[in-house]
């Protein structure tokens, strides 16, 4: 091995070794702005809990219109009637401290009531005397899914035209959505409509790969 003065020893390059620092100090400001994405924004929906997805136990609320905040009632839903708009709210003892899940639209859902018969079998356990609750979110680019056809008890996105089948677990009719829309599983908690597990699939629009 060959023998190096102090001067020209390797240790002694701190250029090199302060560029390879710096790349990873670099390195690690990257991995940590970039890593912790779901950690990170699960840290943030923890600490702002009214942009939390719907959480078992919570009741849905009027979202829009003279009721708006109101909790929704069974009776409230007609059948076949365009779906309602609402979103979760997490009711405490303390009225102070219950909290609508409004700070995302992510949140809010559909609410119909459809004939038990007209439902296919996956759906019913996740349906509450023929109530239904659908992300109003459109899988295609994130529209909000505001039109209703009775007739044929569909669901319809007004920016590109995608159909989605109430009855058929949101499965969609016409394109170009990618996706079901998700659902929302629901149960009767003295009238009021109340969560009883989180959403079946992501919400949202689908990225689609090529």
């Amino acid at each position: 091995m060959k023998n190096c003065s102090p001067e020209d020893c390797p240790c002694r390059a701190t250029g090199p070794l302060n560029r390879s620092r710096r790349a990873l100090l670099k390195l690690g400001l990257l991995t940590a702005i970039s890593s912790p994405c779901g950690v990170f924004s699960t840290a943030i929906a923890a600490s702002k809990p009214e942009k939390m997805r719907p959480q078992p136990g919570d009741k849905l609320v009027f979202a829009f219109g003279d009721r708006e905040g109101q909790l929704i009632q069974s009776e409230d839903i007609k059948l076949d009637a365009k779906p309602v708009e609402a979103y979760p709210k997490f009711v405490a003892d303390n009225a102070e401290n219950s909290i609508v899940r409004d700070r995302s639209r992510l949140n809010m859902v559909l609410v119909m009531r459809l004939s038990t018969d007209s439902l296919n079998d996956a759906m019913k356990q996740n349906v509450s005397d023929g109530l239904v609750a659908y992300s109003a979110v459109c899988t295609h680019t994130g529209c909000t899914v505001e039109g209703w056809d009775a007739d044929n008890k569909q669901m319809i996105c007004p920016c590109h035209g995608s159909l989605y089948d109430a009855t058929n677990s949101a499965n969609v009719v016409k394109g170009p959505a990618p996706k079901p829309l998700a659902m929302l599983p629901l149960r009767l908690e003295a009238g009021h409509l109340t969560v009883a597990e989180k959403f079946s699939r992501k919400v949202g629009f689908q990225q689609q790969r090529y």
